[in-house]
């Protein structure tokens, strides 16, 4: 999830283990905690682009991780303060809750986590998008509320604890529409007899009202959408040839193995203006249906001088973000921009 959220998250979960003890400084060291495993986004500093995506949500957003860096941090911030209000099983206690809930939060969205590490298996259920005003927002309001309360008051608790209850029956709701939109693309593709080898769904961009279908099929991927609010449950796939010939003999060159291990096997190839770009589908089309001919993460891939294959992010324009949020909001609604 954005840095937002899981800073609500590890404050609520840092009141919820130790507030009563030591009041607002719980929640500071729990928002603190809430953070610590996206200090792995600092490997794009050193490193490619496919190097630190691979590295993303691994190491540090394991429970290993958790278990391993809680008891050094508890004992440092139980040395910061040297009192009796909490001492280091306390802090320990703390900063395990607050890092261990980032991953498992985590877990929900499309990218998935490492929660096993050092298995290579990622946990992603594809249920809420990474940033979603509706499951953060009432969870903000109600942990800052519950601030101004001593840390003795009765409804200090009943703040924060409401906070976590709807937080988590939001994200109990987006599996359950997940669920619901899972068998309305099933029952399309099967109504049209389109045969297909596997089928991934997710919410769009910022809401649970829209969701998007990856179909795999022998020799394309389709994409679908399909709104809560749509008038019928009639859906019209937008297909996209895999083009894997394309790579001629760059399917042999260990990043492209690479490449393909982190798109799980989702991508297309593309070919445009004598430029390669590997298309990773899990992430969707930067735009909705068939106006949106690029995807969110797309790399181009090229020879440098020397002769090695090298992968580069495709660049954003940023002037396409706005229409492009108008875009997703009208068909959020249920108008289809076919």
């Amino acid at each position: 999830m954005d840095s937002l959220t899981q800073i609500v998250l590890g404050a609520a979960v840092g009141e919820a283990a130790i507030g009563k003890k030591v009041g607002n400084k719980a929640m500071l060291w729990g928002a603190i905690a809430g953070t610590i495993p996206d200090l792995d986004v600092l490997s794009k500093v050193f490193v490619d682009n496919v190097t630190a995506n691979e590295l993303h949500r691994g190491f540090s957003h394991s429970i290993l991780f958790s278990i391993l860096i809680s008891p050094i941090l508890g004992w440092l911030i139980a040395k910061l303060y040297r009192n009796k209000e909490a001492d280091w099983k306390d802090w320990t206690k703390l900063m395990f809750l607050g890092i261990v809930t980032h991953p498992i939060l985590d877990a929900f969205t499309t990218w998935g986590t490492q929660l096993f590490w050092p298995l290579d298996y990622k946990v992603s259920f594809r249920n809420i998008f990474v940033v979603d005003p509706l499951y953060t927002v009432p969870f903000l309001i109600l942990v800052i509320i519950a601030m101004f309360y001593k840390r003795t008051d009765p409804k200090r608790k009943k703040m924060n604890n409401l906070g976590l209850i709807i937080s988590s029956s939001y994200l109990v709701l987006t599996l359950i529409i997940k669920w619901y939109t899972y068998h309305i693309f099933k029952k399309n593709l099967d109504n049209q007899n389109i045969a297909y080898i596997e089928i991934q769904t997710k919410p769009t961009p910022l809401n649970s009202i829209l969701w998007s279908t990856n179909v795999e099929t022998e020799n394309s991927f389709m994409i679908g959408y399909y709104s809560l609010l749509d008038k019928n449950q009639f859906i019209s796939f937008l297909e996209f040839p895999k083009n894997h010939s394309l790579l001629g003999s760059m399917k042999n060159d260990p990043l492209v193995s690479r490449l393909v291990k982190l798109s799980e096997g989702w991508y297309t190839i593309e070919k445009t203006s004598d430029k390669i770009f590997f298309n990773d589908l899990r992430f969707g089309q930067l735009g909705m249906e068939s106006e949106a001919s690029k995807f969110v993460f797309s790399y181009e891939l090229y020879y440098d001088d020397n002769g090695e294959l090298k992968a580069k992010e495709r660049e954003r324009d940023m002037e396409e973000v706005s229409p492009l949020l108008k875009g997703l909001f009208y068909r959020v609604l249920g108008n289809s921009t076919n």
